[in-house]
């Protein structure tokens, strides 16, 4: 939040709403403001500081749910389902793909606000990043490990355990009886995506924009032009296009649809 000077350029860092720590980058030189969000959201997300719109002259924005079909339902909307679900399957484990920055702490956080009090089981390859949240003032309420447990597989019957994407296809899974798999990702409302991973329960919790988020952010900033990149910049031009706002894609090497 606090800007600095470097040869006669004002650079600034407003938050991006993404993941903990996340921003946008704002330059700004003679009345000229450029801003790059980055990856950023406009949900509301209890693990982190919320988007700052800054007018600009140019804005570049990501477009990782850039066409129309994407439009994502409130987070609680889906962490209900996951609910509804250990109610109503309480012999089975809930396994919960998550990824280990941001996503992990968000729906634990998400569950802890819809009421779930029990132990929440992480895959060890996320207690770091969440204990680090902790130490930022984020309460996750308890959380065991279910990587170093060496309980009999009914032991984790009705729990909820979250593990990075990698950890489904190794042998960690084997000690759930029967697990429920689920996974949490803006790319769950793509049904073929979901059978590939032999999701049972697909979460759409996404921590980018959607659709609507992504024009209504454009038409709140408003900005003099605006450059699209890191997804469907075809669609998001488009749309500025019809809005009569000057708009280009911004193609950068290595960047394809991000996991998340």
């Amino acid at each position: 939040g606090d800007p600095i000077e470097i040869g006669g350029v004002r650079v600034a860092f407003p938050p991006a709403g993404h993941v903990l720590g996340s921003a946008q980058i704002a330059v700004e030189r003679a009345g000229f403001r450029i801003v790059a969000a980055g990856d950023y959201a406009r949900a509301p997300n209890p693990t982190c500081t919320a988007f700052e719109p800054v007018p600009c002259d140019i804005f570049i924005t990501e477009a990782t749910f850039g066409l129309p079909v994407f439009r994502h339902p409130p987070a609680a909307t889906e962490i209900g389902r996951l609910l509804t679900s250990i109610d109503r399957f309480p012999e089975r484990s809930h396994l919960v793909g998550v990824y280990a920055l941001g996503k992990a702490q968000r729906v634990i956080r998400l569950l802890r606000d819809a009421g779930y009090e029990a132990p929440i089981h992480l895959h060890g390859a996320l207690r770091r990043l969440c204990d680090y949240y902790v130490t930022e003032g984020i309460d996750l309420g308890e959380l065991r490990d279910a990587t170093t447990d060496r309980g009999k597989t009914t032991d984790f019957a009705g729990a909820v355990v979250l593990g990075p994407p990698s950890a489904f296809a190794a042998t960690w899974i084997r000690r759930f009886a029967d697990p429920l798999i689920a996974f949490a990702s803006g790319w769950m409302q793509v049904r073929a995506r979901a059978r590939q991973r032999g999701v049972e329960l697909p979460l759409i919790i996404s921590d980018h924009c959607d659709w609507d988020g992504l024009t209504a952010t454009l038409t709140e900033i408003a900005p003099s032009e605006v450059w699209v990149t890191h997804g469907r910049e075809e669609a998001l031009v488009r749309w500025c296009a019809l809005e009569g706002l000057p708009a280009r894609p911004l193609h950068l090497v290595g960047y394809e649809d991000e996991a998340e």
